[in-house]
């Protein structure tokens, strides 16, 4: 029988550090905290955590502008609070991928406070310094995150390079000294004991070195506005298009890879170890088995609605598309992207389609990932004041909104909360206590708490009803940790021009599981009979499905799941 790594049959579990869980009581989640819910994560059936950010960081980018990447923020604790975080979960059998930001630093890192220096500082190369073109930057390149992408140093009398805020300046990985240094960071966390990393970022790390000023015909903040009202397929493809125009010398370059190879093969050095890359260009995969573990299939996130056509037309891209030997990896949401609750419902059956969207990433060929908060229904909130905003990104938006879309400052408030990602960021909510029980009465949580937790969106009340989205994910999670089919078998679409129906057929040597996903309000009459007569019901969403099920004259409920160990 074919062995699998732990990786590959793993569910994992991202977690947003600042707003998981606070041990200490400060309003902003820590590893103490993170270590008294150890317990809660294995017996919902995570195998795995993805961290975001936990390095001390000025927070000019959430966390991702670390100013040290081999200690921990104070807010969170200490090394010693990491060790005995990463022991706990070694102990429960559960793994742990950290983020890695490998494109820049922080302003605040002693690296780059030495690289500013002076012009003649040994780690002046460090980053990516180049003098003024006339009374300007070095070219017309932009920061994706808004204005130029050179910031003016008066010290040096030079422009530094950064393709996000202003405080992250980007490495110079044309430097050996940077790669050997960023390496000894990697063999820093290996060497302690993590298993993995999330790779931040991973297509920007090279730019053109030429500085070839880019052609777009329109500012960036004109781009944002014609991205705002981009309404038809062929406006936001139009969009697209300038959007590459505007940044085609500034990520994605060949050199990327050739580093990724030198990256993988320092990781596979140390037995068990995994790399995912925030990217879903394939390429990152290299032949299989020589860059990326994982990369996401962001693809099937970018749409409105998720429909059977829609996940079938993926999987087929995909997957055919993936080099041999490749692992799929597959999400719908992050701590980037609105909540899959309210994202992928209709407004009116927000409750059976979350069900139906888990379902569908325990289900399909790869490695899921689910964002803390998701098991509970937790949606986007909605930020009442500017005072509120963390994300730098939602105090752009409130400007340009009322500057170049005409917003009024009410107006302005409510696009820029849609707009940021403070929204899928707010504190988990744990039981139906002041502040969501996320941290004491009477202390202001870093972001606020969203006030439905007084309405049943809390772990410990939804733990108590047999019926509630936590009980559906801890228990499609455990039939899926029970089925070798729907963990790594071979993924096979069953009869692939249902409108209204998702069907697909997970095999291994050992075991047949068809999965039927009904994404329709209505009864569904579904035939397999052809092919197989009966079934032995796995899971389904109807209480009253169980034991053997007749295959040949099958109704459907509305927005059923029914997962089936078939024969034959």
């Amino acid at each position: 029988m074919k062995s699998f790594a732990w990786w590959q049959t793993a569910v994992f579990y991202q977690i947003y550090p600042r707003s998981f869980a606070d041990g200490n009581g400060d309003g902003i989640g820590d590893l103490i905290g993170m270590i008294e819910k150890l317990d809660y994560l294995k017996d919902l059936g995570v195998d795995a955590i993805w961290l975001s950010p936990h390095y001390p960081s000025p927070l000019e980018d959430c966390g991702y502008d670390i100013a040290d990447y081999c200690d921990v923020a104070p807010e969170y604790g200490t090394l010693a609070d990491f060790r005995r975080f990463l022991d706990e979960l070694h102990r429960r059998d559960m793994r742990l991928v950290l983020d890695l930001v490998l494109n820049h630093t922080s302003d605040q890192h002693a690296w780059f406070r030495e690289s500013r220096a002076s012009n003649d500082n040994p780690k002046r190369d460090w980053y990516i310094w180049r003098p003024g073109r006339g009374d300007g930057p070095p070219n017309n390149w932009a920061s994706t995150f808004g204005g130029s992408a050179w910031q003016f140093d008066p010290q040096t009398g030079e422009y530094y390079y950064h393709f996000f805020f202003k405080g992250q300046p980007d490495l110079n990985w044309n430097n050996p000294a940077v790669r050997q240094a960023m390496w000894d960071v990697v063999r820093f966390w290996l060497e302690m004991g993590v298993d993995g990393f999330r790779l931040d970022a991973v297509g920007t790390i090279f730019e053109d070195s030429a500085l070839p000023d880019h052609d777009c015909p329109v500012s960036l903040d004109e781009l944002y506005v014609l991205s705002q009202r981009a309404k038809t397929p062929a406006e936001q493809e139009q969009v697209g298009q300038l959007w590459e125009r505007m940044f085609q010398y500034q990520h994605d370059f060949p050199e990327v890879h050739e580093l990724m190879r030198e990256l993988r093969a320092l990781v596979d050095s140390y037995p068990e170890r995994v790399l995912i890359g925030e990217t879903d260009d394939l390429a990152f995969y290299g032949n299989g088995a020589d860059e990326l573990h994982l990369n996401f299939n962001f693809p099937l996130m970018r749409t409105a609605q998720l429909s059977p056509a829609w996940i079938r037309q993926n999987q087929r891209q995909r997957l055919g598309a993936m080099p041999a030997g490749a692992w799929p990896c597959n999400t719908l949401g992050n701590h980037d992207s609105p909540r899959v609750y309210n994202r992928f419902g209709d407004g009116r059956h927000n409750a059976q389609l979350a069900r139906l969207n888990v379902a569908l990433m325990l289900t399909l060929w790869g490695t899921p990932f689910l964002y803390n908060g998701e098991e509970i229904g937790m949606t986007d909130g909605v930020l009442t004041d500017v005072a509120q905003f963390r994300d730098p990104l939602s105090l752009r938006a409130y400007r340009l909104g009322q500057e170049l879309m005409g917003l009024t400052p009410s107006e302005a408030l409510e696009f820029a909360s849609q707009l940021g990602r403070d929204k899928c960021r707010l504190p988990m909510q744990w039981r139906n206590a002041p502040n969501g029980g996320f941290c004491p009465s009477g202390v202001q949580p870093w972001l606020p708490v969203k006030s439905d937790y007084a309405d049943g969106v809390n772990v410990a009340e939804q733990q108590q009803d047999e019926r509630s989205l936590w009980h559906f994910y801890r228990r499609l999670l455990h039939v899926r940790k029970q089925s070798p089919a729907l963990q790594v078998g071979d993924y096979a679409v069953v009869d692939g021009e249902a409108a209204e129906y998702l069907a697909f057929l997970r095999t291994t040597e050992q075991q047949r599981v068809l999965v039927v996903l009904n994404y329709a309000a209505q009864a569904q009459q579904v035939t397999f009979g052809a092919v197989w007569q009966h079934g032995r019901v796995l899971f389904s969403s109807q209480a009253q499905r169980e034991g053997g099920l007749l295959l040949a004259d099958l109704v459907l409920a509305p927005f059923e799941v029914l997962i089936v160990e078939v024969e034959g």
